[in-house]
């Protein structure tokens, strides 16, 4: 059975459903498959590094772009839940400066296609969370921005934020929207 692929309002970043086989023993499903994602998303990828992240509640990474080597990414949770976002960055985009925003868990086993061009960032909604993406390109610390989490003109919904997150230095010191690097 193939997965299934919703459009966001950012429509070329998807919502990925893959079909999960359970019975009393467990489950199983395919947590990558490169044919049905090409037909899923309309193109094919190549994914040349997988990061694997542990963090605890209220943490919230994000959200990280590169200017160069520009990584598209395929994200999903393997323990726990979070509220996974992407911003477009794009100038040309008919939704930049737009962003998404959904729940990633391991029990709905959704994942995310985030192209190139986008930031990204989670905040752990669990006791802790496990967090896998693919990249379409390796990481390149030098070019590597971040933007805030909080910009007033993005105006993120983050859920069930009463306080706030905890950021590490690089996140903390992120951008406003005005002076983020965009993409031509």
């Amino acid at each position: 059975m193939p997965i299934i692929s919703t459009p966001t309002r950012i429509p070329d970043v998807f919502v990925i459903e893959p079909s999960v086989f359970g019975d009393e023993r467990g489950w199983f499903f395919e947590a990558f498959n490169a044919q049905e994602l090409e037909a899923a998303i309309g193109f094919s990828v190549n994914f040349v590094q997988d990061n694997h992240s542990l963090s605890k509640k209220g943490i919230l990474r994000g959200l990280h772009y590169q200017l160069e080597q520009t990584q598209g990414k395929l994200v999903r949770v393997a323990r726990g839940a979070v509220f996974d976002v992407a911003v477009d960055l794009r100038l040309q985009s008919p939704s930049y400066g737009q962003w998404v925003g959904i729940e990633l868990s391991a029990e709905n086993h959704k994942q995310l296609w985030i192209p190139p061009g986008l930031a990204h960032g989670f905040l752990v909604m669990s006791h802790e969370a496990e967090f896998l993406y693919k990249t379409t390109d390796y990481w390149h610390p030098q070019s590597e921005q971040c933007l805030a989490w909080n910009d007033p003109t993005i105006a993120i919904e983050w859920p069930n934020l009463d306080e706030n997150p905890q950021l590490s230095a690089k996140d903390a010191a992120g951008v406003l929207w005005d002076q983020a690097k965009k993409f031509s």
